[in-house]
C-alpha cells in the first residue's frame, strides 16, 4: 500500500464529468478516478473549508463515528475492477467496510485519516507526469483555487 494525497477535484472536458486526483506521498505517480457530481461537491467543500448550514452524508458519518466512538484508522482504495475503483475503510484497526472510493475519501478528509492505495491500483492506473507536464500540475492547483463547489452543481 502507498499512502495518498489528495490534490484536488476538477472537471474534465469535454465530457463535464468531475475527477479527484490523487498523487502518492512519497512517489510520483497520479491517481485520477472520475467520480459523481455530489462527491465532487463534498470533496471541494471540505478542501475549501466551506461551512453548510447543514451536515452533509460525509459529515453525518464523520460524526456517527465520533459519537460511536469509533475512529476512521485509515481509507484503502483495494482494487481496480472493470473500470470501478473498490475501497475499504478500516475502522478501529480491525474492522472493513466496504465503500465507494469518492466516498472513503470524502470522510478521510473529514476525519484527516491517511489514504493509501493498493500498489496494483497504482502499477495499473497511476500516471507518473513528465517534467514538462508539471506546469499542468501548478495550473490544475491554480484551478483549484479558483474553482468553488458550486461549480459542480448538476444545474449548472
Amino acid at each position: 500500500m502507498r499512502m495518498m494525497t489528495v490534490v484536488g477535484v476538477r472537471v474534465e472536458l469535454p465530457t463535464n464529468q468531475p475527477v479527484v486526483l490523487l498523487k502518492e506521498s512519497d512517489g510520483n505517480r497520479y491517481l485520477p478516478i472520475w467520480i459523481g457530481t455530489v462527491e465532487a461537491a463534498a470533496i471541494a467543500y471540505q478542501q475549501q473549508e466551506v461551512q453548510l448550514s447543514r451536515p452533509l452524508t460525509h459529515d453525518l458519518m464523520r460524526d456517527v463515528l465520533e459519537a460511536l466512538d469509533v475512529t476512521l484508522t485509515s481509507v484503502e482504495i483495494t482494487e481496480l475492477r472493470d473500470t470501478i475503483y473498490y475501497a475499504e475503510l478500516l475502522l478501529d484497526g480491525e474492522t472493513r467496510v466496504s465503500s465507494r472510493s469518492s466516498d472513503a475519501i470524502a470522510l478521510a478528509l473529514r476525519t484527516e485519516t491517511p489514504i493509501w492505495c493498493a500498489e496494483e491500483v497504482l502499477d495499473e492506473a497511476g500516471v507518473v507526469l513528465p517534467d514538462s507536464q508539471e506546469d499542468e500540475v501548478e495550473k490544475f492547483r491554480e484551478f483549484l483555487e479558483e474553482v468553488s463547489p458550486e461549480d459542480f452543481d448538476e444545474e449548472s
